[in-house]
């Protein structure tokens, strides 16, 4: 007996040295990349559902008008009342990131997200509906934030840009869902009952971030590439303010600011909302292809994000290839936007170059991170988030505006019918945003894909 308790004690002794010595094995070894990608990947799920909201209007533009009977200009301001929040929220956001960590960040607006969700799809009113929006907007704007500052503590700093780009892709997955298979779900279930469902899917993955997700490789045991006490320590209000500014007076920080809201806004404000109903309206297009067409636009743009930050990352630069992909982007825009009647295929093709050019915008976060001391990630990167998103923010109704002053009083069963140079009028505010884009790129200070502060 003696021998026998004396061999359970050896035992657990030798269990309690294997123990130890596998933990000390993990604090001096960077995580696995596979537990990387699967933490991070909760986090791409919040941005996937996130992008989805944000262009679910482009395919329930005609029940949506006729459900709160609206024009263009109300309903550009409804799709709008999502930006409204995301761009308010951006640098709080990075803060919080800063100061929470991500997971509780995520968590708490995927929660609120999902009740946002409930409230548009129960909406009895415009109001009731865009409030709803407003909720979605301000929740999901921590998705892509949250995200990177998970990437930036998970993933060594070469894969920075890449995996930006594979978020990227991620959401626009989630864009391509509100394209054609949305836009099914819209016509046999309705889209309330749709967007209830949404609400469900939204709440798993509430769920799943906090039970999954980890700020640190620390609280998984392993030695991570930032240092877990900065990542979960606090700042006080005046550290809060003085990284703001301090973060403002990088001319990169300013310029990039601009330059990514001009791309984003031609593809969301194209993509998410117009682009439909001008497919429609001035090539014939039944609004499934019409959709169709949109998604694969899309596709295109999550595919040209992991492709130019993965090429940025390998040459060692950011500026020429963003400049490339801008001129891409503002020449393939111009051409869909101001020569109308191109025969499909070519439609489809230039669709196709303005939808993956566009991916070069994914180059701004690991330019701006680059530009800024690395304790400013999450602040600078919400600086960076803000300025994209005001293109769409800012374009969207800018564009209904036109369109109703621009309106001759066709109607087609209480909707509103606009003619091309009603669109063309309201799309040369775009083209001029992302021309604005291209030149001041020339002016940024490139940082050869090495931490300048």
């Amino acid at each position: 007996m003696t021998q026998f308790s004396q061999g359970i004690s050896l035992w657990g002794s030798q269990k309690t040295a294997n123990d130890e010595t596998v933990t000390a094995h993990n604090k001096s070894t960077a995580p696995p990349l596979r537990l990387a990608w699967a933490i991070w990947g909760w986090g791409a799920a919040l941005y996937l559902v996130g992008f989805f909201l944000r262009v679910t209007p482009a395919v329930m533009t005609a029940e949506l008008m006729q459900t709160f009977n609206i024009s263009a200009t109300a309903l550009g301001n409804l799709s709008a009342f999502y930006f409204y929040s995301y761009v308010a929220m951006q640098i709080p956001t990075g803060i919080l990131a800063d100061i929470w960590g991500p997971r509780r960040l995520l968590t708490t607006g995927a929660f609120i997200a999902g009740t946002g969700i409930l409230m548009f799809a129960l909406a009895p009113s415009f109001l009731w509906a865009s409030f709803g929006r407003f909720l979605i907007g301000g929740s999901v704007a921590v998705a892509f934030v949250g995200t990177l500052k998970l990437a930036g503590e998970w993933f060594p700093a070469g894969f920075f840009s890449t995996v930006s780009g594979v978020a990227l892709f991620f959401g626009i997955v989630g864009a391509v869902f509100a394209g054609t298979p949305l836009r099914l779900c819209v016509v046999a279930f309705g889209w309330r009952h749709t967007m209830l469902a949404s609400a469900g899917v939204t709440f798993a993955i509430c769920a799943g971030i906090w039970l999954m997700v980890r700020d640190h490789p620390a609280e998984k045991g392993y030695a991570g590439y930032t240092n877990a006490a900065t990542t979960a320590g606090t700042k006080s209000r005046k550290q809060i303010i003085s990284g703001i500014i301090e973060v403002l007076r990088y001319p990169n920080t300013w310029l990039l600011f601009v330059i990514p809201g001009g791309i984003v806004g031609c593809v969301l404000t194209f993509g998410g909302l117009w682009g439909v109903p001008y497919l429609s309206t001035h090539y014939g297009l039944p609004t499934a292809q019409a959709a169709g067409l949109n998604s694969a636009m899309l596709v295109a743009w999550a595919v040209g994000g992991p492709v130019f930050g993965g090429i940025s990352d390998r040459i060692g630069r950011r500026k020429p290839l963003y400049i490339l992909g801008c001129l891409l982007a503002v020449t393939a825009w111009a051409i869909i936007l101001f020569l109308p009647g191109l025969p499909l295929p070519l439609l489809v093709t230039v669709l196709l170059i303005a939808g993956f050019s566009s991916g070069c915008m994914i180059i701004s976060f690991a330019f701006a991170k680059e530009s800024v001391p690395t304790r400013l990630s999450g602040t600078v990167n919400g600086v960076i988030n803000m300025g994209i998103m005001m293109g769409p923010t800012l374009l969207q109704p800018v564009v209904g505006w036109m369109l109703d002053r621009s309106w001759r009083g066709d109607l087609v069963d209480r909707i509103r019918i606009y003619n091309i140079t009603a669109y063309q009028t309201g799309f040369i505010f775009m083209i001029v945003w992302a021309v604005l884009s291209f030149i001041l790129l020339f002016f940024t200070r490139e940082t050869y894909c090495r931490q300048q502060g």
